[in-house]
């Protein structure tokens, strides 16, 4: 079984479309500023991309991020 698993120098590795964005899927957490309602606020999805919740500050959605275990990434 481990001998499936080593890779050579070069080794051409593919990765589907659905396999990418599982990638990080239960590490990160993106966060984005955002509006909700006319007001500003900071957005928190999944890695997979899913809203997951809204905050008013990028110091509280971060704080929420960590709070589950995962690790916040901002997005421009």
């Amino acid at each position: 079984m481990t001998e499936d698993l080593k890779k050579e120098p070069g080794d051409e590795v593919v990765v589907t479309a659905s396999g990418f964005a599982a990638l990080g899927l239960n590490q990160i957490a993106y966060i984005r500023p955002a509006e909700k309602d006319g007001s500003p606020g900071f957005a928190v999805h999944g890695a997979d991309g899913t809203f997951l919740t809204m905050a008013p500050s990028r110091a509280v959605a971060e704080g929420l991020v960590r709070s589950n275990d995962l690790v916040p990434v901002a997005v421009h």
